[in-house]
C-alpha cells in the first residue's frame, strides 16, 4: 500500500504527481504483470540471455 504524506495546504495535483511517482518506482504494475501468468525458468534464461546478446551487439555497433 502507497501512502503519501500531505500537509493541509497542499493542493491535490501535487499529491497525486508524488503518489504517481512514487507508484512508478515501486514497479506495482510490472509485479502484476509478471504474476498474471507463469514462465518457465529455462525461458526466463533464454529471454535473458537474448537481451544481453543484443546490448552487446549494440554496444560493438554491429546493430542500429
Amino acid at each position: 500500500m502507497l501512502i503519501i504524506d500531505s500537509k493541509d495546504c497542499e493542493n491535490i495535483d501535487k499529491a497525486l504527481k508524488k503518489y504517481k511517482k512514487k507508484y512508478e518506482k515501486s514497479r506495482t504494475l510490472n509485479q502484476l504483470r509478471d504474476r498474471q501468468s507463469f514462465t518457465k525458468p529455462s525461458i526466463r534464461h533464454r529471454t535473458m540471455v537474448l537481451k544481453a546478446i543484443y546490448k552487446a551487439k549494440l554496444e560493438a555497433g554491429t546493430i542500429e
